[in-house]
């Protein structure tokens, strides 16, 4: 019987699966939708078999061969102990699921099993420093408490000012005028928006930062800056621990890169593989669940 090994990188705003067979040759690659196990185990769970499903179907494979499937799961809020607890008590179909953060396959896979770390910054942030067995970990304590340096703190930020201008007290730059477009120049929809906006609803509004500082515009570049800043700080709390190579990675993360100092940009060195693959690396393998 042929045994697969399925990969899965999983976060607030999207879930990626790929499957490998035994020797590693490739089967296939899918996406789906939110896998951060904080909003829902349940939800994270179809939005895996979902992007499972499209994944073997585009290597000929069908569910029947699901329980020939080794996955390793990489998903954002699995560091949360209760969280992880709720989804690894769902059943599912697989021969076997390990699951930890989407940072540690990220890490994994950035330094391909090696010692080293990782800053992670897309809709949410966080920093992990892999050394032999230890584990240190920086932020990532999940959006609006922590996060700092990811899309979704960015985007309330953002927001934020756009509504202070909206009061007078900030500049109305194109960048602001850009949001409240968005919002048919009714703050009052802002609001009501606000009540139920997920990390990645506010995180939708960052490739309008970048590309908004691109242009000059006053206030893209003051949220870059603070991006910038915040990544840099948990950058330089890594390298206290006694990180010297790090990867970035993510949306966010890997566009900040020149807007950091050059002492820090020296630590910064290129990812060998992926968090997808990373998952891959420990699926199978129940050493590496997190708990």
């Amino acid at each position: 019987m042929t045994l697969y090994y399925v990969g899965i990188d999983g976060g607030g705003t999207s879930c990626r699966a790929r499957i490998r067979d035994e020797q590693g040759n490739f089967i296939g690659q899918a996406k789906s939708g939110s896998a951060n196990i904080m909003l829902g185990a349940e939800i994270a769970m179809e939005s895996i078999l979902d992007s499972i499903t499209q994944a073997a179907q585009q290597g000929g494979l069908s569910e029947k061969q699901f329980a020939q499937m080794h996955v390793g799961l990489a998903l954002a809020g699995a560091e949360h102990k209760s969280s992880w607890q709720k989804f690894m008590a769902l059943s599912h179909p697989f021969a076997s699921i390990v699951l930890n953060t989407d940072a540690y396959g990220a890490c994994v896979g950035a330094h391909n099993g090696d010692d080293g770390a990782i800053m992670i910054a897309g809709t949410g942030s966080c920093g992990i420093y892999l050394q032999g067995s230890e584990q240190h970990v920086v932020g990532g304590r999940e959006f609006p408490i922590s996060d700092q340096g990811g899309g979704a703190v960015m985007g309330l930020r953002l927001i934020q000012q756009v509504l202070l201008a909206e009061d007078g007290i900030g500049e109305k730059t194109p960048l602001a005028e850009h949001v409240m477009a968005h919002f048919d120049n009714d703050v009052d929809q802002i609001v009501a928006w606000s009540k139920t906006a997920l990390p990645r609803d506010y995180g939708q509004f960052s490739p309008a930062i970048f590309k908004h500082a691109e242009q000059g515009d006053s206030l893209a570049i003051a949220m870059l800056k603070q991006t910038a800043a915040d990544v840099e700080m948990f950058l330089v709390a890594l390298n206290r621990k006694g990180a010297t190579r790090i990867c970035l990675m993510g949306s966010i993360a890997e566009r900040i890169k020149a807007w950091l100092s050059p002492p820090v940009q020296s630590w910064v060195v290129t990812p060998q593989f992926d968090a997808i693959e990373g998952a891959l690396m420990f699926a199978g393998k129940p050493a590496h669940n997190l708990y």
